[in-house]
């Protein structure tokens, strides 16, 4: 969250200041040591959506918020196995719902794709269907992934010629837009993204996975 306020200063005139980014739990803290100057006489709350509110709007706004999935992070990897013709996908989802925290983490096994980055692809889209399973929607969301190609193409920055990875590349998009994220895009090293490595790679051995637990 950031606070938009004007200042009413000794002189004629008022001025507007803007603060930098915080988390949601300390808005009223911060809301409520700006009142206390005696001198703000307009506040504005807004987020990463560009949603603006004021206090009053904010105080029951924030009760609410309480019940939805926030703070998301989803890390993304998929494998292929060219001898079987077999792709491993795993996904893992990290979110807060009020002072808790949770996990969840999810593999398959897939049949009909074609090669590695394909099961990159398979994967992310999976794991923002998982995001629509809990809830998530009008939200910031930051997507890490060790793959360049789905994530740069993604992003815009590297063309997709390729006529099955644009199907997929379009499947993203659609979810994105119909859950209405604000999307950031993290690229890994390999070594960084173990968690979802690990569960692609027990896909393929058959292995499958999938947890949804409140962690500390």
């Amino acid at each position: 969250m950031k606070l938009k306020y004007k200042y009413a200063s000794k002189t004629a005139t008022d001025i507007w200041f803007e603060s930098t980014w915080f988390p949601r739990k300390e808005t009223m803290i911060h809301v409520d040591d700006l009142m206390k100057t005696g001198r703000i006489t307009d506040l504005e709350i807004i987020d990463e959506m560009e949603n603006s509110w004021t206090k009053k709007e904010f105080i029951k706004l924030n009760k609410e918020l309480d019940k939805e999935p926030q703070n998301i992070t989803v890390y993304f990897d998929g494998g292929f196995d060219k001898s079987a013709v077999l792709s491993g996908i795993g996904m893992v989802v990290y979110y807060e719902k009020g002072d808790e925290r949770f996990r969840i983490r999810k593999n398959g096994k897939l049949e009909e794709l074609e090669n590695n980055n394909e099961a990159e692809y398979a994967a992310l889209h999976n794991a923002l269907l998982l995001l629509e399973e809990i809830g998530v929607k009008n939200a910031p969301c930051t997507i890490k992934g060790d793959s360049q190609v789905v994530l740069k193409q993604l992003e815009g920055d590297w063309p997709c010629f390729d006529e099955a990875l644009n199907r997929w590349l379009d499947r993203i998009e659609v979810q994105i837009e119909k859950l209405n994220l604000k999307v950031t895009i993290e690229v890994l090293n390999r070594s960084d993204n173990k968690e979802a490595d690990k569960l692609a790679n027990q896909a393929l051995l058959g292995k499958q996975v999938h947890s949804h637990k409140r962690i500390e």
